[in-house]
């Protein structure tokens, strides 16, 4: 399936900005992870696109939905396992690159995010020191969970700060191309 199709699939089943824009996040951090790590690029992609894509539908028992929702567009069991390796409580283990990758980059993406727009320059010059000095304010993003945060970077097998870096690198490249499509990160 082509991006663009996936996303036609995605807007089907949320409607939410704010779920989009997630979605959005965390299609460029595993953009720039397959990258990193020489993979599909266009296979991990669609995975953080369409990694909450029964979301909106079903928060309570989020991602159990997602076979249903993914399965009649053509995707794989390989590709359905990933997405639901991603939830919480997931009886799909975490024990490939692209799995533990989609948990860790997850809820990063947005918190970086969500430091970003406190900034002025926002994206440019975020570094793991100012992502981690947010992480210490448990005010803010007080929904999050830092060690989960903490926790899926080190299943990854990667030092924080590269992971920090990996995924402003990977959101910077990817905000060029949605305001090509007319979307943003950063709004």
């Amino acid at each position: 399936m082509e991006r663009k199709e996936a996303l036609a699939l995605l807007k089907k089943h949320v409607t939410s900005d704010r779920l989009l824009r997630h979605s959005f996040a965390v299609e460029a951090a595993m953009l720039a992870y397959a990258r990193k790590f020489g993979e599909d690029e266009k296979r991990w992609g669609l995975l953080g696109l369409l990694h909450d894509i029964d979301f909106e539908k079903y928060p309570e028992d989020h991602p159990n939905h997602a076979p249903e929702l993914l399965e009649g567009a053509g995707f794989d069991d390989e590709f359905i396992k990933t997405i639901l390796s991603h939830g919480l409580n997931s009886d799909v283990p975490r024990d490939t690159k692209e799995r533990q990758c989609l948990h860790a980059v997850d809820e990063m993406s947005s918190f970086i995010i969500a430091v970003a727009l406190m900034r002025p320059t926002k994206l440019e010059g975020l570094k793991a020191k100012s992502v981690k000095k947010k992480m210490k304010d448990k005010a803010f993003a007080k929904a999050v969970n830092r060690e989960e945060l903490t926790s899926s970077v080190e299943a990854l097998g990667v030092d924080f700060a590269d992971h920090v870096d990996t995924i402003v690198d990977g959101l910077i490249k990817h905000e060029a191309t949605l305001q090509e499509d007319g979307y943003s990160l950063l709004d």
